[in-house]
């Protein structure tokens, strides 16, 4: 039996989550997309709005979240010394945390970054050794005024 958890009697609080991941990828990847030489255009661009709009629907891709009603919501993605960094962060009144949309939120915009930047990627056979997703995770929440 599938169902979701009754939050129905849990009281309303502030709730923030923080998550983060990066997308591994060769130099010469990194070299374009910090040029501005990607074929698509801009995966930062692209990959921030990607996990905005994730992060708003969460609950139709994950079947156990419930619907979060978000207050504020931040995709930043950056190249770093190994690929592109995403940091998410998710803010909420509601019964329930918000780690699922930012984590959500973090791998959509370096999924959509993937997507992008494939073709760049590419060894002979058509796969990608060096491109590689993760970790994600949590790096912090609060819910009320606790930080955890």
């Amino acid at each position: 039996m599938a169902r979701q958890v009754d939050v129905g009697r849990k009281p309303e609080q502030a709730r923030r989550a923080v998550a983060v991941g990066e997308l591994s990828l060769g130099a010469a990847t990194r070299s374009a997309v910090r040029r501005h030489a990607v074929e698509k255009g801009d995966p930062i661009a692209a990959g921030e709005l990607a996990g905005l709009l994730a992060m708003k629907r969460t609950s139709e891709l994950i079947p156990h979240c419930h619907t979060v009603r978000l207050t504020a919501s931040r995709v930043d993605l950056a190249v770093s010394a190994r690929g592109v960094r995403a940091t998410a962060e998710a803010s909420a009144i509601d019964r329930t945390g918000v780690e699922m949309e930012a984590l959500v939120g973090a791998t959509v915009a370096l999924l959509t970054v993937w997507d992008m930047v494939k073709y760049l990627e590419k060894d002979a056979r058509g796969l990608y050794p060096r491109t590689r997703l993760g970790p994600v995770r949590v790096e912090s929440k609060v819910k009320g005024g606790e930080r955890r």
